[in-house]
Order: structure tokens, then sequence, then C-alpha cells
């Protein structure tokens, strides 16, 4: 015999199986839609008058959900922004709408270095560092050149630089040469700037800095160190060569970018110097990074022939200390570097070293 059920809500009798249950209260299915709904976030059936947000039961809303700073609407903690650059925000969360618009500042502090993202295909990336100056360091102007390098993939950010009296600096993502010069629009990027009054190669203090992956050149670290060794020798060797190439003077160089100095016999050797130097990161060849080398000697610049030369050098630099022996680069003049370089491949960098592009 089936036992009969009375809604609590209406008095009418229902069958077992016509019950609804909330918590140990018995309604009939009329009543239960009229009284109650399921919590969005657990699958409960509640009260109607009991829901938050219209939707919530409370054990969910005050153990998973947030308020947006920016516009008050409930969201899931797992959706949250927080803001990293603003110490005043850092525990306030936002929705995503509200964090772009309110808390992520487009000038992030020095410190501020997301995981890198890799575009290309290639095993030699770069990653460019191009401080940019006398435009101001203001968060509009940034915007404007955030938002043509990153129309479709997060690509550059931009970066506090206390170097700089009214600037920032620019940051890729490591790229292959292929993808600077092909898909990220350096062209509109760089003339933005100019058109927002910033200057680089104008400005003394402004650097035009490359990172390399290390991984590109070996499995092993004594693999990877060889090929280091060999780069840190040819800016030994060749110093006043890259010296002009890279439109800085003597002492900006010695304050900015130095060299090791010591003996330049051996690549070995240019390397122990290097490691013996302590001269920290203001060098040249920067190898205090765990990733990366560091190639800082370039001074900055907004004309696109220069900047993409810059690139196409050192990629070449480093291909050229990839595929031979110490015994060929300590052996190779300038000249001999010079007149391998394939004229498709590296076309600005050919023209900058003919001397027809101007600065």
């Amino acid at each position: 015999m089936e036992t009969k059920f009375t809604c609590s809500e209406c008095g009418n009798r229902l069958e077992e199986q016509e019950a609804v249950y909330v918590h140990d209260t018995v309604l009939c299915p009329e009543c239960a839609e009229r009284t109650t709904l399921i919590c969005r976030s657990c699958g409960d059936r509640i009260w109607t008058h009991d829901a938050t947000d219209g939707t919530l039961c409370t054990y969910c809303y005050e153990n998973y959900y947030l308020i947006c700073n920016g516009c008050g609407e409930i969201i899931h903690s797992d959706d949250a922004y927080y803001s990293e650059d603003d110490e005043d925000c850092r525990d306030y969360p936002y929705c995503e709408s509200c964090y772009h618009k309110y808390a992520e500042k487009m000038i992030h502090d020095y410190y501020y270095k997301p995981e890198p993202i890799f575009f290309g295909k290639d095993k030699l990336y770069m990653g460019v560092e191009l401080e940019i100056d006398e435009g101001g360091e203001d968060e509009d102007s940034a915007e404007e050149l955030y938002y043509i390098a990153n129309r479709t993939a997060n690509r550059m950010y931009i970066k506090h630089d206390g170097s700089l009296d009214n600037g920032f600096e620019l940051v890729s993502h490591p790229m292959s040469l292929n993808y600077h010069k092909s898909q990220m629009p350096w062209r509109d990027i760089l003339r933005k700037a100019i058109n927002l009054d910033y200057r680089s190669h104008q400005v003394e203090t402004c650097g035009l800095h490359i990172h390399v992956n290390k991984n590109a050149f070996g499995r092993t670290q004594a693999e990877q160190e060889d090929v280091i060794a060999r780069l840190v020798f040819f800016y030994e060797k060749f110093w006043a060569e890259i010296l002009k190439f890279s439109r800085r003077t003597e002492g900006q160089a010695n304050h900015w970018a130095s060299r090791y100095g010591g003996a330049v016999s051996t690549c070995k050797d240019s390397l122990d110097t290097a490691k013996k130097a302590g001269l920290g990161r203001y060098t040249a060849v920067n190898l205090m990074n765990h990733a990366t080398v560091e190639f800082r000697i370039f001074r900055g610049t907004l004309r696109y022939e220069t900047f993409i030369a810059t690139l196409e050098f050192t990629h070449y630099l480093c291909e050229t200390a990839m595929r031979s022996n110490d015994e060929q680069f300590q052996s190779m003049s300038w000249a001999d570097f010079v007149k391998n370089i394939d004229r498709q491949e590296y076309h600005e960098l050919i023209e900058y070293l003919k001397g027809t592009s101007k600065n």
C-alpha cells in the first residue's frame, strides 16, 4: 500500500513519488515550483526567500562566492581576479571585465615577470626589451601600444623602468626571428610610439636588450657554456665593431653594458674571465639570468629597419656560434663573419652594415 503525503504549503494529498523535499519539508510539485529553487552551485533545493543573488544557497555563497570590487556582482572565487600591481587592491576581487577596467595597470612594476609564451617555430627564441622615453609614463599611451601588439595574442607587456625619466619599457614574449619579422606588428608599434612623442635613440639612457634562450645552445650545461664562451669571446675580440653597430658611445657602454676585459686568446679564457669579473648584469653579454643570455649593448631605436637589423645580428651571431667550434671562432675575422651573412634571411642586417640605413 503506497504512503500518502501532505504538502506543507497547500495541504493537498500526494503520492510518494510526487513529493518534493526541501530539507525535511514536503511539498507538492506546484508549491515547490512557486516557493523554491535549485542552487546553481551545489544543486540543492532551497527556499526562494533564502537564496542569495536569486540562485545560491547560503552555504555556497559564504564559502565559494565573492563580490566584485568594481561592479558589485557576485562571482565564483575561481573566476576572481586580483591586482598584482596596486598594493591597496591586492586583497579585493574583481570580475574579469572590471579587472581589465579598474585593477589591471598597463604599466607593471619593474619586477613583473609573467610566465613566458613562445611564438613561432624555432629552437632559438628572442625576447625584446625596448626602452622608450620623453612621452610620459602614461597609462593611456601604454594602452594604445599594448593593444596594437596584442590584437590577436598576448605577445607584449609594459613595465616601469627606473632608468627612464618619462617613459616605460616594452617587453615582448620570446619569439622566433621569423615571427618578429612577419607576425609581430613592430612597425605599427614603433610608428605609434613616435606619434605619441616617445623617443629612444635620441635618449642616451634608452636601450634595446635581447634575451636568447640558453637551451637553444645545447642539451647539457657543458654544451651551452661552449656556445656562450664563443659569444663572449666574439664581443671581446670585436668590441670596436660591435660598439659602432650598437650606436653606443664608449662611456655609455661602460655605464650600461660594459665589456668584461681581460684575455681574449681563447673562447674558454673569455668565459672564465666573465665568470670571475663580478660585474653583475650591466654587461654587454649578461650571464646572470638562469634561462637566457641577455645582449644589452644596443642603443634603443624606434626606426623599424634598425630594430630588425639588431634582431638579425643577434640571431646570426648565435647561429654562427652554435654551428662553429672554438678553433673556427677564434680564427674568424670580422670580414669572415660579415661575408657569410645570408642576404635573404638577414636583409635588414646587410643593409645596416652597408651603411645605407640611418638611425
